[in-house]
């Protein structure tokens, strides 16, 4: 696999061929992939809500801006945020770490308090920026696994928020939209696929010390 020729073949697609549809297996590596994203102290304070069904996803195209890859693509991923973070939630991230690693107390205990400590000092508005900072890291790390898996991606930001949580239902599991992923495969007369990547010379945005 040549990954920078897979970058090179990924672009933000436009249209998506509506009857085109995303393998159980190709699904399975996109979750995996999610589940699998670095989060800042591994607390994963972010969720990947999935939307297949063709009628929800035609309800939430008038909130996308009129966006159709919201409707044509295979699936619509939404990354959302926990719009709380509470003690119990570090407590059952230290529980984890136990479980698998078999890490003892006396080693994981002032770790424990002291993200406890730092996530009770946040506001609601420090900690939803902060895990939608996390977010942005899942995009970035799905549209990767996508160009490496030869799927067809758009992020988008362009989406009423609070629309979406609505008809998502995601304020009952504690959840806020902060990002769309539509992935599938592109249409033949996507015009924007022959488009050639516009980005400044290398020597300009990289800097060697």
């Amino acid at each position: 696999m040549d990954t920078i020729k897979q970058l090179q073949w990924r672009y933000a697609t436009k249209k998506f061929d509506a009857d085109k549809k995303l393998s159980k297996n190709k699904l399975d590596i996109l979750k995996q992939a999610f589940n699998l994203t670095a989060t800042s102290y591994g607390l994963q304070t972010i969720s990947l809500v999935i939307v297949e069904d063709k009628a929800i996803r035609a309800s939430l195209v008038e909130h996308s801006y009129n966006q159709n890859q919201v409707l044509d693509a295979s699936h619509l991923l939404v990354i959302c945020i926990q719009d709380n973070i509470q003690h119990f939630d570090v407590n059952n991230y230290y529980k984890n770490i136990k479980a698998i690693r078999n890490t003892p107390d006396q080693i994981l205990e002032p770790y424990r308090k002291g993200l406890v400590e730092i996530m009770g000092n946040m506001t609601i508005d420090e900690q939803q920026q902060w895990s939608t900072n996390q977010a942005y890291i899942a995009l970035g790390n799905l549209m990767t696994i996508c160009a490496i898996e030869n799927i067809d991606s758009c992020p988008m930001e362009g989406f009423v928020s609070k629309k979406y949580d609505s008809i998502l239902k995601l304020k009952d599991k504690g959840l806020k939209s902060v990002l769309l992923l539509p992935v599938g495969y592109r249409a033949k007369d996507d015009m924007f696929s022959d488009f050639k990547k516009v980005r400044k010379p290398i020597k300009e945005t990289i800097i060697e010390i």
